[in-house]
């Protein structure tokens, strides 16, 4: 069975870090674009981040840059968070497809296979 799992989730205070890992099950990353998106209560579902199939090109959401990093590694891809917020805070998926997406793509109709999601609670 074709399948994405997260891991690495949890609960922080704010300005703390966490670093989540999405590996792959009956298929490799290797072969895709791996995005992660986070979905906040009553909230429409956002993407995060975005590697290219390459590892050449990376997409950030204007609200993570410079505080959220995207990398892969040995078949897993990874979400470095540090100065983490509560507005930070959802259910983090990856997904995955052969095209990157940005701030134009609408996540519902991007990703070939998606995980169950990690909840990411900052919270004093």
């Amino acid at each position: 069975q074709l399948q994405l799992v997260e891991s690495g989730g949890g609960l922080v205070q704010p300005g703390g870090s966490l670093r989540l890992s999405c590996a792959a099950s009956g298929f490799t990353l290797n072969s895709y674009a791996i995005g992660w998106f986070r979905q906040a209560p009553g909230k429409e579902r956002e993407g995060v981040s975005c590697i290219s199939r390459s590892d050449i090109t990376t997409y950030y959401a204007d609200s993570v840059k410079g505080r959220f990093t995207i990398s892969r590694d040995n078949g897993e891809v990874f979400l470095q968070m540090n100065n983490l917020k509560p507005e930070d805070t959802g259910v983090y998926y990856c997904a995955a497809d052969m095209f990157e997406f940005d701030s134009s793509t609408n996540p519902t109709l991007w990703g070939f296979y998606w995980g169950q999601g990690t909840q990411v609670t900052v919270s004093s």
